[in-house]
């Protein structure tokens, strides 16, 4: 678009720079913030995953029991309800896991083995934990969206329209002076004139 070198187009332009200048540091906080985030969130990812590897090594030294009972144990280890929650970060609406619902363990005592409510507790937990890491990578990929696309907006703000705003201010605020320059040499050459012809009657 060609720039128009007017007064009205001078003052649209200083009013978009400081628009620009204002939205600027909050899309910088914004990004920090993600950022912040992003690190708390590797690191409970990281860490939940660590545990959920622990607790399937865990599972591993016993599991082969299972195989001695003729019990399927999948319905109670699988939930009936995941409850998942929001929070804000940084305006960004992130889920959480709240809660995994599981059936109740109604079998007759008489017939399972003692460490069966054990075995079921601990593949519950595994169970829990890679539902939990799944929710937190769905959040990763949320947050590194949202830092990809503010990103772009402060490289946006700092490297086009706050330079345009101001090259365009430059230009115009130029091309004023030496309207008004040449007006004001104009005026005085044609109240010489004036002059001269005054001097002459």
């Amino acid at each position: 678009m060609k720039l128009r070198l007017t007064r009205d187009e001078l003052k649209r332009q200083r009013d978009a720079l400081n628009r620009y200048q204002r939205y600027l540091p909050i899309l910088e906080l914004k990004k920090k913030q993600l950022q912040i985030e992003i690190l708390h969130a590797e690191e409970n990812i990281t860490k939940k995953k660590k545990e959920e590897e622990e607790k399937r090594k865990e599972i591993l030294t016993w599991i082969g029991l299972l195989n001695t009972t003729e019990i399927e144990i999948k319905p109670w280890i699988l939930p009936q309800e995941i409850i998942y929650g929001t929070k804000d970060i940084a305006g960004i609406v992130i889920p959480y896991l709240k809660s995994l619902v599981f059936p109740p363990l109604d079998y007759d005592l008489f017939l399972i083995p003692l460490w069966m409510d054990y075995a079921l507790e601990r593949l519950r937990q595994w169970v829990a934990l890679r539902e939990e890491i799944a929710v937190l990578e769905k959040g990763m990929v949320i947050l590194k969206e949202e830092l990809r696309i503010t990103t772009q907006r402060v490289n946006l703000f700092e490297k086009i329209k706050i330079p345009q705003a101001e090259e365009a201010i430059r230009i115009i605020k130029i091309y004023l002076g030496d309207q008004m320059a040449n007006a004001i040499a104009r005026s005085k050459l044609a109240k010489r004139k004036l002059e001269e012809e005054e001097a002459r009657l």
